[in-house]
């Protein structure tokens, strides 16, 4: 098939500011053969007004009014109607570099199924890109461009929920937008780890990412830093933990500290160990505290680490590699 039908949903709510010059991206872009289904999600302003208008002139573009509420009713909403043989998401406020459908549908076609076709991103902001924004933005682009996004999964999110293309039939496999968990599109990202797809190398960057005071994942309950641990915490124990293994975590900081919680509330013996000599011999939530040297003499560990600090990483990264440690087999970053 030489240019198979791309379906893109989109759930939108007051997003009257943003919407036009996001479907405007849409309706321009270089690859032709797509559909829109765009589900709105009880908007108060005259963003459905709008993309209603832009689908009477262009019929590629289905309007739709959520039957739940919230993001992924909207999702699976838009899903249900999805005809394409490649599936993907588009944010109402953010824009499609013209190319975006294109190269990701090539890229498909050129690797087949079983992978997943994702893009480099850029922030763009009114007031400007925040240094969190611009660091999270520089680490996501830098593993898009190897193929690597499953490399650092648990410390954020590395598939953007606007900027990844899949066959519909990879999506079945790893359960579409039936999923009720939120963030919606972590957990999507790491259903696309758990079912083994590959992402596809790519250096070009194929969206701009809006931010601004009000967008729902700096607002929503259902993004906070909380949500974001339990989900990996969820799946570290659903594929990762070893129990076979002698589990240690890394780290006493206020992650650190919340992972031991954790890991004490699901019943998981473990070492706690960290560099702060300050803490050292004591004990935290019961469990002692104990120095980064007991590594070297404990035998078939799997850490978690809590660590934040870049540098520190780095320094703990050649730690555990001298003691022939591997990444994502013996060690996880958190953060």
């Amino acid at each position: 098939m030489q240019n198979p039908l791309v379906s893109i949903v989109i759930p939108f709510k007051n997003t009257e500011d943003y919407f036009l010059a996001c479907l405007s991206s849409i309706s321009e872009q270089s690859y032709t053969h797509f559909e829109v289904i765009a589900v709105d999600d009880s908007s108060t302003d005259g963003s459905k007004q709008i993309a209603t208008t832009l689908a009477l002139e262009d019929d590629r573009f289905t309007i739709l009014s959520n039957e739940g509420a919230g993001i992924i009713s909207a999702l699976q909403l838009a899903y249900r109607k999805a005809k394409g043989t490649f599936i993907t998401r588009m944010d109402a406020d953010d824009i499609m570099i013209s190319n975006r459908l294109e190269v990701m549908v090539r890229s498909l076609q050129q690797y087949g199924t079983h992978h997943i076709a994702v893009g480099k991103v850029k922030y763009f902001s009114a007031i400007g890109v925040n240094d969190g924004y611009a660091a999270y933005e520089s680490w996501l682009n830098s593993l898009t461009e190897h193929g690597e996004n499953f490399s650092e999964i648990y410390k954020e999110c590395v598939i953007p929920s606007p900027c990844w293309m899949v066959h519909k039939s990879d999506f079945e496999r790893c359960g579409a937008f039936n999923s009720e968990v939120y963030p919606e599109d972590y957990d999507l990202a790491f259903r696309f780890y758990k079912n083994q797809l590959k992402c596809i190398p790519c250096d070009e960057v194929l969206h701009l990412w809006r931010d601004y005071a009000t967008r729902t994942s700096r607002t929503s309950d259902h993004y906070a830093e909380n949500t974001f641990l339990d989900l990996k915490f969820d799946y570290f124990k659903e594929i990762e933990l070893n129990t076979q293994k002698n589990i240690v975590l890394w780290g006493a900081g206020k992650k650190g500290k919340t992972m031991a919680q954790k890991l004490l509330d699901a019943n998981i013996n473990f070492k706690w160990i960290c560099n702060n000599t300050k803490k050292i011999g004591k004990h935290i939530y019961g469990v002692e505290m104990q120095s980064v040297t007991t590594l070297k003499d404990l035998k078939n560990p799997q850490l978690i680490i809590t660590v934040a600090n870049q540098e520190d990483q780095k320094e703990i990264k050649n730690q555990l590699e001298s003691l022939n440690l591997k990444s994502y087999e013996d060690y996880y970053f958190f953060c």
